[in-house]
């Protein structure tokens, strides 16, 4: 299985909106930080800004 390099991403909310993203998450069955990644790939389709893709990278000894 391939796996993928991420970033980290720190940020301060008024802890209503985080309670909403919670919520949010919650009902789509994902964590928070899915909830936000799945967030800004929506916006940022809709405003037609290009997101690179991430690409996958062979594990160690696998071809």
């Amino acid at each position: 299985m391939a796996t993928t390099k991420t970033a980290t991403l720190t940020f301060r909310i008024d802890p209503g909106v985080k309670e909403a993203l919670r919520t949010a998450a919650q009902q789509e069955h994902r964590s928070i930080a899915n909830m936000v990644e799945v967030l800004i790939r929506d916006y940022c389709g809709r405003k037609d800004i290009p997101v690179e893709e991430p690409t996958s990278q062979p594990r160690a000894g696998k071809k």
